[in-house]
């Protein structure tokens, strides 16, 4: 598995770290959201405000700050606040928990079945992030997923955000086998379903195993990491017709990206640990 798509887990574990009765009260609030619902009609994806093409773009992960002057379109996660006048993406860790004790005691407590459990019953954790993950293997369980972090995507929507961007799509790949493609593809389509009826755009994050099906699930553009380090711009570029934000983590990456891909995508460099401006290490470069 390309260790790429945990380069944003860095800007995780600093949010984890504010404080374990910050992250219950959160969590709590967004699962007494009662708007939205998977009975809701999905609306389609032509009815969503769709991101725009080539627009210089920041990727806020490790904390909000007010983006460069002539940033168009942001990346939060979901506990903050977009940014007035851009195109707003809710980042939603969707198919494994939060880094931290505090989120994994949560999914423990209030929904044991929908954890990814082995055959001798422990859960099957990312190592590398001590992150468990969902279990996405049955239809059931699936629909049961969806209306949790179903009222997350409803919350993006309620404050203002234009998309969301649902990570961890490739978690199958971190599953010992017990979770496939087709369940990540399954479980994506309701995300996607979920979106749409709340009025948002869907990003498909990375993961090129999958870029095949993007019409299928109803992906609307994608947010990719170092596809130009990994060779995977054109497909991207391909699928999205130029709805690309990709972000590169090197310099010589970033350079060789702007000058196949700059005037298609919209190309980002950013730091690994995606650090607020003003932070030690803070990094920002775009096309």
């Amino acid at each position: 598995m390309k260790w790429r798509t945990r380069t944003n887990r860095s800007a995780r574990i600093l949010r984890a770290g504010v404080g374990g009765a910050l992250l219950l009260t959160l969590l709590t609030a967004c699962s007494s959201d009662g708007s939205g619902g998977s009975g809701e009609a999905s609306a389609s994806a032509g009815a969503v405000r769709q991101p725009p093409v080539n627009a210089p773009f920041d990727y806020q992960l490790g904390g909000p700050y007010p983006p460069p002057a002539k940033v168009r379109a942001v990346s939060r996660d979901r506990t903050a606040d977009p940014v007035p006048g851009h195109y707003n993406i809710c980042y939603v860790n969707a198919f494994q928990a939060q880094p931290g004790a505090d989120a994994a005691r949560w999914w423990q407590r209030e929904h044991p079945d929908l954890v990814l459990r082995d055959d001798e019953g422990e859960t099957v954790v990312d190592e590398d992030w001590r992150e468990p993950l969902l279990d996405i293997s049955t239809k059931k369980k699936r629909a049961a997923l969806a209306k949790v972090v179903g009222r997350w995507i409803d919350g993006c929507g309620t404050a203002g955000f234009d998309a969301v961007e649902p990570d961890n799509l490739d978690s199958y790949e971190r599953s010992d086998h017990l979770l496939t493609k087709d369940d990540a593809a399954a479980f994506a389509r309701l995300l996607a379903e979920r979106a749409h009826a709340k009025g948002l755009a869907i990003a498909q994050k990375n993961t090129t195993d999958l870029i095949g099906e993007h019409r299928r699930i109803g992906f609307d553009f994608a947010v990719t990491e170092e596809c130009a380090h990994y060779k995977e711009c054109p497909a991207y570029e391909k699928a999205y017709d130029g709805k690309v934000f990709d972000i590169e983590y090197t310099t010589k990456d970033f350079d060789a990206a702007c000058r196949a891909w700059g005037k298609r995508l919209s190309i980002t460099l950013r730091d690994r640990d995606v650090s607020a401006k003003g932070e030690d290490g803070y990094v920002y470069r775009h096309c």
